[in-house]
């Protein structure tokens, strides 16, 4: 039956040769596209000058590992998540806590704040994707409006209220077509998992993370990587990534603690903050671009500008 759709004079064999033989004029053809790096068409652009980035706050609540956490669109509450089987919202400004939510097991993996600021989600070791509406009430009992809106046979490790980047845990990058549930693109440079991916700003581009201690950059219209982002220095993995507001820096979280600014375009590194104590989970600038956010396994948050 497998073969009842072959033609006169073709086998199993001889489709897979040819198959193999296009894949590689294919490969053929893009390597020829591959004729300029990104650092080498950035050489005539002006060097970033000094950056004096500080910590200016410190979120302190958590009881174990910080795992994740998102800002509010209203650049001012941020929701986290952690190991101790909490889920809190902050306000940055005053350090206080808003809503505090315990969940019925630890590795809170994952969260997200909905862009109207009515509601937040999140996700676990639980296997469900829960979403808790947020209300003026501090008070209010929100573990009794939570809803599950998702139950996978595994552990959740990534919700968004918008569209969902593509991440996984061989070594590759995939695009997904949202309408058809196709795979369009997949880009496989790198040599270990891969943690975190963020698209750049403008949506033509995507930087990556990995346990291979690089952080890359993939530009969708060129299908190819087009920059890579490392030092012999930097022997730990990457574990997360985010964009300035610009593009033009690049924010990566280390497991040995530091969070390291690439300069996107010439690939170099241009600052390394230190301060936290333990693996840094998460990254985020927030909506305005005049702030980040670092979550940590050393159960704080740090809001740097």
């Amino acid at each position: 039956m497998a073969c009842k759709g072959l033609q006169e004079g073709e086998t199993v064999a001889s489709l897979k040769k040819e198959s193999e033989s296009l894949k590689k004029k294919l490969d053929e053809e893009r390597g020829k596209l591959s004729d300029i790096e990104l650092n080498q068409v950035a050489e005539k652009v002006e060097v970033l000058g000094p950056l004096c980035i500080k910590t200016r706050r410190v979120l302190k609540g958590h009881g174990n590992k910080v795992l994740c956490m998102d800002w509010c669109k209203d650049k001012r509450r941020l929701v986290s998540s952690s190991q101790d089987g909490k889920v809190i919202v902050w306000d940055a400004f005053t350090l206080n806590k808003e809503h505090a939510v315990s969940l019925p097991c630890t590795w809170v993996l994952t969260c997200a704040y909905a862009p109207s600021g009515c509601a937040v989600a999140c996700g676990g070791l639980d296997n469900k994707c829960s979403v808790f509406p947020l209300s003026l009430d501090k008070n209010e009992n929100l573990s009794a409006k939570k809803k599950s809106v998702a139950m996978h046979t595994n552990y959740v490790s990534g919700c968004t209220f918008t569209s969902s980047d593509m991440q996984g845990c061989d070594k590759k990058a995939n695009v997904w077509d949202m309408r058809s549930g196709q795979n369009v693109q997949s880009f496989e440079t790198h040599e270990s998992d891969i943690n975190c991916v963020k698209y750049y700003p403008s949506g033509d581009a995507f930087a990556s993370a990995s346990d291979d201690a690089t952080c890359r950059f993939y530009d969708l219209r060129a299908d190819r990587e087009v920059a890579i982002y490392q030092k012999d220095s930097i022997i730990f993995g990457a574990s997360t990534v985010d964009f300035s507001l610009s593009g033009r820096l690049l924010f990566a979280g280390y497991n040995d603690y530091t969070i390291n600014l690439w300069d996107t375009l010439k690939g170099t590194r241009v600052s390394v903050l230190f301060g936290h104590e333990n693996r840094v989970s998460r990254v985020r600038v927030s909506p305005d671009g005049t702030a980040l956010c670092s979550a940590s396994w050393d159960n704080t948050l740090r809001i740097w500008s």
